[in-house]
Formats: structure tokens, C-alpha cells, sequence
């Protein structure tokens, strides 16, 4: 089985302009990334799918691979998608978000696992629990499985509602970290947006509302998402005091 990671890096980022280039520990954000995805096992080779010739400059420089995409794509999904049409003998696409740069290459190996182990399987994502500070923040994303570890919903609302709190009541945070095998990334991308998609914006409760199955493996990986300037100072102060330690 091949599996190729592919890490969206859109330069046009609107509350942190130019982000995949912003600088932490003095090196852009998507090296980090890069570097880190790099150490996968699984993956046969790393890819920055980018609509900007700076950030693609930028990766061919410290030596990674870039592949220029549409600057039109709604979503990182329809940049992977147009990825994934160049890659014909790849099996499986691990999608890395381009503002994690702590990301564990043992996750990225979990996911892409999954596929080996299930043949069946046509897409999975991580989840972890959740503290509850994030309770009532919709932008921590919740989701809730069945027993067998597929996703029955994705929200921004609390999920399950505590209307009772039974024995070992947990809230699990979605980590943003997807894999699809290439055959269904292409299907899944031409679905047109649905309802509840649209109404929490969450782009993958579109494979939810088709019918389709998503593994959610459960994983310690909390994710630093940087989205702002706060977001990308708190990161720097984060790889400050590491490097004390």
C-alpha cells in the first residue's frame, strides 16, 4: 500500500496573512510541519500543496516538495483532491493541516495503519477528550462514535448533552487530521455541499450525510491549531521554553 501526506498550505489566510511563512523558533511555519510529517514511517513521500509560488519557493529551499494547486479551491479537501488526480499509483492520502507544527509522525503513521488493517475502510480521523474549558467553545469541535469507533456526528455544540452523567462521561475534542483513500477522496470531493455541513461548517459531515463511515482513532494529540497573531506568540512561547528544557 502507498501513502503519500500532503500538508494544504493556503498563503491568503485571512485573520493570519501569509501563515504557512510565519516564524517560529525562526523557521517558517510549514517547515515545521514538513519536518515533522517527514518523520512518518508509513508515507512514501511528503507533499506541500500550495497556491502561492512564495510558499512553494520557500519548501523547494529547505529542500521539500511542493505542487502548485488552483488558487480557486473552496477547501484544503478540493486542494488535496487535485493532488490526489496527479497521483494514480497512490492508495492512501494522509492530509496534514499546514498550522500544526507539533504534529506527532506517530499519528500520521495510526492513521495510514488503519487502511492496512481495514481494506474497507475509505476514511478515518483522530479525536481526543476534551477539557471542560472548551465545553461552550464552538470553535473546539466535538464529535461522538459508536462503539465500534466510527463517527455518528461532528459538532460545535456539546455532544453528548450531559443531561445525565453516567460513569465514565467524556467529551472528545476533533483533531483536524484526516486520511482517505484516494478512490473515495475523488468521490467525496465532487459531493456538492449539504445541510448540516453548511449550518455547523464542518466540511467532513458531508461523508456522514452521503452515509459514508469515518474511523475516529482516539489519540493524547491535542493540537495547537494557529489561526492568529495570539495563536502564533503563544506557539513561539511554547518552542522558547522547549528549547529551554
Amino acid at each position: 500500500m502507498k501513502v503519500l501526506c500532503v500538508i494544504p498550505a493556503r498563503f491568503a489566510s485571512t485573520r493570519l496573512p501569509g501563515k504557512p511563512l510565519a516564524l517560529i523558533a525562526g523557521k517558517p511555519m510549514i517547515q515545521h510541519v514538513y519536518e515533522r510529517a517527514s518523520m512518518a514511517k508509513l508515507p512514501a513521500e511528503v507533499i506541500v500543496a500550495t497556491d502561492s509560488d512564495q510558499v512553494a519557493e520557500v519548501v523547494q529551499g529547505f529542500g521539500g516538495r511542493a505542487m502548485m494547486t488552483s488558487p480557486d479551491h473552496p477547501s484544503g479537501t478540493d486542494r488535496l483532491a487535485e493532488v490526489a488526480l496527479s497521483y494514480s499509483d497512490v492508495d492512501v492520502i494522509v492530509n496534514v493541516q499546514g498550522d500544526e507544527p507539533m504534529i506527532p509522525p506517530e499519528v500520521i503513521d495510526a492513521l495510514a495503519q488503519a487502511f492496512v488493517d481495514n481494506p474497507e475502510l475509505d476514511m478515518a480521523t483522530l479525536r481526543t477528550p476534551m477539557g471542560q474549558e472548551d465545553y461552550a467553545n464552538p470553535n473546539a469541535v466535538k464529535v461522538v462514535t459508536d462503539m465500534r469507533g466510527y463517527a455518528m456526528y461532528f459538532s460545535r455544540s456539546l455532544l453528548p448533552y450531559p443531561r445525565k452523567q453516567p460513569e465514565g462521561y467524556q467529551v472528545y475534542k476533533h483533531v483536524g487530521i484526516y486520511a482517505y483513500r484516494r478512490d473515495f477522496l475523488l468521490q467525496y470531493a465532487a459531493l456538492a455541499p449539504t445541510p448540516c455541513e453548511l449550518a455547523e461548517g464542518l466540511e467532513q459531515l458531508r461523508a456522514l450525510e452521503n452515509g459514508f463511515k469515518i474511523k475516529v482513532l482516539t489519540s493524547s494529540f491535542q493540537g495547537i491549531g494557529i489561526d492568529t497573531q495570539a495563536d502564533l506568540d503563544a506557539a513561539n512561547a511554547l518552542f522558547a521554553k522547549m528549547k529551554k528544557k
